[in-house]
């Protein structure tokens, strides 16, 4: 699946209760999956870490949807060969 089709799967499922709490309340829900992320990284549950990136990559497409940012389009930064300091492997 590439970002574009998962950030439409959020977006048929959640953007209209998104765009009613709005970016402010929507990047507190982030927030806080960031914070549980980082409770993941910190134990050695690989299982919960998947879901919080997970969790974390859906709020992310969230916060794109509602602020009208196509996540594929602006990742495109890093894979134009423009970027400089990048370094592909």
């Amino acid at each position: 699946m590439h970002i574009r089709e998962f950030q439409k799967l959020i977006s048929q499922k959640y953007e209209k209760r998104d765009r009613e709490r709005g970016i402010p309340g929507t990047f507190l829900w982030f927030i806080e999956e960031v914070g549980e992320l980082a409770t993941a990284l910190a134990s050695q549950d690989h299982e919960n870490r998947e879901e919080e990136f997970a969790d974390v990559f859906a709020w992310l497409c969230t916060l794109a949807n509602i602020g009208d940012i196509d996540l594929e389009k602006a990742c495109r930064k890093y894979t134009s060969g423009e970027l400089e300091g990048f370094k592909p492997k």
